[in-house]
């Protein structure tokens, strides 16, 4: 039988939802206040966008799903960006402090691994459980920098558009319009990699390491523990930093990864063990011992 999930599973999305709540209630009135003495046209422009980034916010906490992740982890932390450009427009006191302490708060939230695992959980089949994997750290950090230049992008272009800044703010909005069909795919491959433990065995599911899912039968798992210090497992984390889980297999399997940059071809290897970033190491093992696979 599947284990239970774990408290903060259960209660962190919800605390999440709370926080987004305060940020619309608190953050309209700071935003408003920033931009009274802006001309209608910029003071209307600001509340739109930071309306709809709201409501977009709203979706995606709403309903749990593996894309509404994606969309959280994207549109949330614009909320951040939100009260420091408030502040850099001269506001202070505590309502703008309460803003930005409810943004950075539920930003934090949101990427917690619990949150991701009752997000990608949500969108499960059947009787299996899903462990968000953490992101490889080079493609953690690009992808942390493509987020800082489109949500300034966002923030700034309509802005100057409608302070009639016609060139740099067509521009930034164009880029920030761009943005999303070019780069919100791309982010969210980092949702759809998971560690899945099935009633018939172990499945890897991920599309940026692997070309295709790693798919081991229950009799073909021969360990999953913390991988020691001195592993000889090949690495499927990306790498990804933190402790990783090593899969060890009773026999020889074959993986499929990704073609290296510049290439189109996948590259089989053949593997007896190989190793996993679950961002709950403790939790994926805790679930493989209730579903009687061997661990340790």
């Amino acid at each position: 039988m599947p284990s239970a999930p774990s408290d903060p599973v259960r209660w962190l999305p919800w605390l999440a939802r709370l926080g987004w709540i305060v940020v619309g209630v608190v953050g309209s009135s700071v935003i408003g206040d920033a931009v009274a003495d802006r001309s209608s046209t910029v003071a209307t422009t600001a509340q739109v966008v930071a309306s709809i980034a709201w409501l977009a916010g709203v979706f995606a906490l709403v309903w749990a799903s593996t894309f509404t992740l994606t969309l959280a982890r994207v549109v949330v932390p614009l909320s951040g960006v939100a009260a420091l450009a408030c502040a850099v427009a001269g506001e202070r006191g505590t309502a703008l402090a309460g803003f930005a302490v409810a943004a950075v708060a539920t930003s934090v939230v949101v990427h917690t691994g619990e949150v991701g695992r009752a997000y990608v959980q949500a969108s499960a089949y059947g009787d299996e459980e899903r462990h968000p994997l953490r992101p490889p750290l080079g493609l953690a950090i690009v992808s942390t920098l493509a987020w800082l230049l489109w949500a300034a992008a966002v923030a700034i272009g309509p802005l100057l558009l409608a302070a009639r800044g016609w060139v740099i703010g067509g521009l930034l909005a164009v880029a920030a319009a761009a943005g999303v069909p070019l780069l919100l795919p791309r982010w969210h491959q980092l949702a759809r990699r998971w560690l899945v433990l099935v009633p018939a065995g172990v499945v890897v599911h991920d599309p940026v390491v692997l070309a295709e899912t790693l798919m081991l039968r229950r009799s073909q798992v021969a360990r999953l523990r913390l991988a020691p210090a001195d592993t000889g497992a090949l690495d499927l984390t990306g790498p990804a930093s933190g402790h990783a889980l090593e899969l060890a297999t009773t026999e020889s399997v074959t993986a499929l990864l990704v073609p290296p940059p510049g290439g189109d071809t996948a590259r089989a290897v053949h593997l007896t063990a190989c190793l996993v970033s679950p961002s709950r190491p403790g939790a994926a093992l805790r679930s493989a011992a209730a579903r009687r696979l061997p661990v340790g």
